[in-house]
């Protein structure tokens, strides 16, 4: 019998058609060229699951703004989705946006969202994919702790960042406790980079200030 796993980082989304709130959906194909964020949730009518749509709508022009759509998903039928959606509309005044997967448990086990000792409903699940489809970045959570949506968005952002300038983002960005809002610059590759960035004490334009030639780091204004 062949195996399956779940996709990982790196790798690109499965492609698989989806019954969605907004219709049929194939994806990866039908969000080429636009980032995503696709997470799971355990189940409609839940109290968790309730705030953290309403926290994700509250950002979707956020994300928007990324170019980055928003995708639902759970075991449950469409027409529960529908009416879950009717029900946050007239008791938060929240519209929810973005188009929710009606799943039976095929997607599910297929992303890896689908956890024994948890029941036959899905975790907390988050996938990150970039224009191109690939898997850049996935997150579980337990079912009893809600997501934080800002770091959600921060990722996406963090993301661009680093594929647009080469560079890598470090924590608590852009309110890291050492550089701030500054981006690291790869470390040096061969001995020569390395001589070069301890002899000039600096590294891009932007002073060592104390650190090494394996950290160095620069203001998203410079360019290497």
């Amino acid at each position: 019998m062949e195996q399956t796993r779940m996709p990982l980082i790196g790798e690109t989304f499965p492609s698989m058609e989806v019954t969605t709130t907004h219709g049929l959906m194939r994806l990866p194909e039908d969000i080429a060229g636009r980032w995503v964020v696709l997470f799971s949730h355990p189940a409609d009518f839940t109290p968790v699951c309730t705030t953290e749509f309403v926290a994700f709508q509250k950002r979707f022009d956020a994300f928007q703004k990324l170019g980055c759509d928003l995708i639902g998903l759970s075991v449950d039928q469409v027409f529960s989705h529908i009416k879950w959606t009717e029900w946050i509309a007239e008791n938060t005044e929240t519209i929810i946006e973005f188009p929710i997967v009606a799943d039976d448990g095929s997607v599910g086990r297929r992303l890896g969202m689908i956890h024994p000792d948890k029941g036959s409903n899905t975790v907390r699940a988050v996938f990150i994919l970039d224009p191109k489809g690939t898997i850049r970045a996935i997150l579980y959570y337990p079912q009893e702790l809600g997501r934080n949506m800002d770091e959600v968005l921060r990722m996406v952002r963090g993301l661009q960042v680093a594929d647009a300038n080469g560079v890598a983002i470090p924590a608590n960005w852009p309110q890291n406790e050492l550089i701030g809002d500054k981006v690291i610059v790869p470390p040096a590759s061969d001995v020569k980079t390395a001589q070069e960035r301890n002899e000039a004490r600096k590294c891009c334009d932007q002073p060592l200030d104390g650190f090494d030639w394996w950290f160095c780091y620069r203001s998203l204004e410079k360019k290497d």
